[in-house]
């Protein structure tokens, strides 16, 4: 249903109405290195991609990027890819993920 900031909303009486329309309830953790990993190996399979696109160190750098968080694991993972076909890249490593975090999401 979003953020937690959007559920602390809903919470509040003149809300009622709408959260009473909301049947599921969904809580994603933050995943820890190996989750990380993980999570985006499967996207990567899914999209029929490459699984060794991106280094171990790459993806160590998005782990401490996002912090576990799947929603920032999707946006640096994608601002690379975008940047490693920009520049003809055929590997992610860590020097472009620490790049793109530092020139275009922080």
């Amino acid at each position: 249903m979003g953020q937690t900031e959007v559920r602390d909303k809903l919470r509040k009486p003149v809300y009622t109405a709408i959260a009473q329309r909301l049947d599921l309830h969904c809580h994603l953790a933050h995943f820890d290195e190996a989750g990380t990993r993980s999570y985006l190996l499967h996207h990567l399979h899914y999209a029929e991609s490459p699984s060794d696109i991106f280094s171990d160190e790459a993806i160590k750098e998005i782990f401490r990027y996002s912090a576990g968080s799947a929603r920032l694991i999707n946006k640096a993972a994608t601002h690379c890819l975008m940047y490693g076909e920009q520049h003809q890249k055929k590997i992610i490593d860590d020097h472009i993920v620490r790049y793109v975090i530092e020139k275009e999401l922080l």
